[in-house]
């Protein structure tokens, strides 16, 4: 049986929340058994979210296959508790090149002109091919990014709407995400920017079936009935989605508006008896934590916190799992100009983590932030170029090496990170990136916290622990605790004078889940709770 689609579209402002109430439904549907999988189109032109600013778009998220995605496909993880692929995030600028790309190979007849029609057939044929990725998915579920009206958005949404009249209507559902204000001076729920927003879907020939609204307030009756009288739905096809305390309530908020019995009414599915126990417990502990910890995130891009989303929300599971709640403090890498810079900055927090990087900017103030968790025994965790900038600092103020990493220096006396040398010849991109094995040592403390000898985690990096310094390391006290298996890389060291110091060339917090929080982040947060 051909899986069902859903396709989530968004009007009136960006930020709404589009991605949340995808991943969103799709657990409400795992929940009653169907087997989902997830997808986002984003409409902009870049091929490769991986070569954007942080501070345009937030983190990027990494699957096992090595896509580098939207932050979104984080969300739909951990709601579904799926691993995704890079076939979960497509750009226009996929499209575009790979459509491009056939044209000029002579694959289309008929010349350029017929390149805007096998646009649109190349996005359906991204989401058909979701089909296979699951083994025999009931639900597709497929966000598009932006808003409606914006114009690198109309392939897909023409690419969808011609999928309702190739897969029949009780087998597609448009679910639009809208805005409807407060204002407070009229004393007020305004729909009109709604009513809006539904008409210029309704231009390019898609007639929502369902419309969720965000607003601070649920929807009274009366307003929903409106709503649905000027969009062309009833009114119990109009759902609240009011702001909630934890955005892992809003699938319990929405299942208490109607929208998972909706769903199922809507697609002709059996309804059943939704099991959310799992996720009414995660819920009920984010709300009730009985103790609290405070931790720096010491990193390059705090101004924009979404650089550090899946940082975040590991530190959450972590905290979930110990009944307790974390408080970041966040301090700017950048801003550590030197050691009393960090000793200021860093004072009485109960554990560090200096999450992963690109580039000089802020990479001393990693360094002076590694070293103040060492002479202080703070648990400190670190990944990617934080861990690298700990061996930097390690190398420094134990090892007596005049230290440094090659992306900062490239000409440090002694580049105790650098470049593997088989990579320095290459043209292009040198960078590691998806899953990996790793071999851990016995007797470490890593090996305990994972309980077993060989791990996958996904790595994003570039810059290696150079291996002609690993000798001199572990004489002076650094455990090289995880060898990655295909190159013999370091992808963790620790200290085993220290309480708790460990970094890893992987980023751990891409494979934690609310209910399957990351042991070396439930290790972290456990350490920094012996502090508090």
């Amino acid at each position: 049986m051909a899986p069902k689609h859903i396709f989530i579209t968004g009007g009136v402002v960006s930020s709404l929340g589009k991605g949340i109430t995808a991943a969103s439904i799709g657990r409400l549907m795992k929940d009653r058994g169907y087997r989902v999988c997830m997808q986002k189109f984003d409409p902009y032109i870049n091929v490769n979210p991986g070569n954007l600013s942080p501070y345009q778009h937030g983190e990027v998220f990494v699957t096992d296959d090595g896509g580098e995605c939207d932050l979104d496909v984080g969300h739909y993880e951990r709601f579904i508790d799926e691993s995704l692929s890079k076939e979960s995030d497509i750009t226009s600028g996929q499209i575009y090149q790979h459509v491009i790309n056939k044209e000029r190979s002579g694959d289309f007849h008929g010349g350029t002109v017929q390149v805007i029609p096998h646009i649109t057939n190349e996005i359906k044929r991204r989401i058909y091919a979701l089909e296979h990725k699951i083994p025999a998915p009931d639900i597709i579920i497929t966000e598009i990014g932006g808003t409606v009206g914006d114009i690198e958005g109309l392939p897909f949404l023409e690419a969808i709407r011609q999928i309702r009249y190739e897969v029949g209507s009780a087998c597609c559902l448009y679910i639009h995400v809208t805005l409807v204000p407060y204002l407070d001076k009229a004393g007020e729920l305004k729909t009109k920017p709604t009513q809006h927003s539904v008409k210029e879907l309704r231009s390019i020939g898609i007639q929502p079936d369902i419309i969720v609204c965000r607003s601070e307030m649920p929807l009274p009756r009366s307003v929903r009935e409106k709503i649905g009288l000027f969009c062309n739905i009833d009114a119990d096809s109009v759902i609240s989605n009011i702001d909630a305390e934890t955005l892992y309530e809003i699938p319990l908020l929405l299942e208490e508006g109607g929208l998972g019995e909706l769903l199922c009414k809507k697609l002709l599915f059996e309804n059943g008896h939704p099991d959310h126990r799992e996720w009414e417990e995660i819920v009920r502990r984010v709300k009730n934590p009985v103790r609290q910890v405070e931790i720096a995130l010491v990193g390059k891009y705090i101004e924009l916190r979404d650089a550090y989303l899946s940082v975040s929300e590991a530190l959450s599971h972590a905290a979930i799992f110990h009944g307790c709640e974390v408080d970041i403090r966040w301090v700017a890498s950048h801003e550590l100009y030197s050691y009393e810079d960090a000793q200021a900055a860093l004072k009485g927090v109960s554990g560090i983590i200096v999450p992963s990087g690109f580039g000089e900017r802020g990479a001393e103030g990693m360094v002076f932030a590694a070293r103040y968790a060492r002479e202080n025994d703070i648990p400190f965790f670190a990944e990617g170029m934080g861990m690298q900038m700990a061996v930097v600092e390690y190398a420094r103020n134990v090892c007596g090496l005049e230290a440094d990493s090659t992306e900062i220096t490239p000409t440090v006396k002694n580049p105790v990170i650098d470049l593997l040398a088989e990579l320095k010849e290459l043209d292009g991109d040198t960078m590691r990136l998806g899953k990996y094995s790793c071999r851990l040592k016995e007797d470490t403390k890593i090996r305990k916290i994972y309980g077993k000898e060989v791990i996958e985690e996904r790595q994003r990096h570039r810059y290696e622990l150079n291996p002609e310094y690993q000798s001199v390391l572990e004489q002076d006290g650094m455990t090289l605790s995880g060898i990655e298996e295909k190159h013999s890389l370091v992808d963790c060291i620790e200290l085993p004078s220290h309480p708790w110091f460990i970094g890893v060339q992987f980023n751990a917090e891409f494979k934690s889940r609310p209910n399957r929080p990351h042991p070396l982040y439930v290790g972290f947060v456990e350490a920094a709770l012996s502090k508090t």
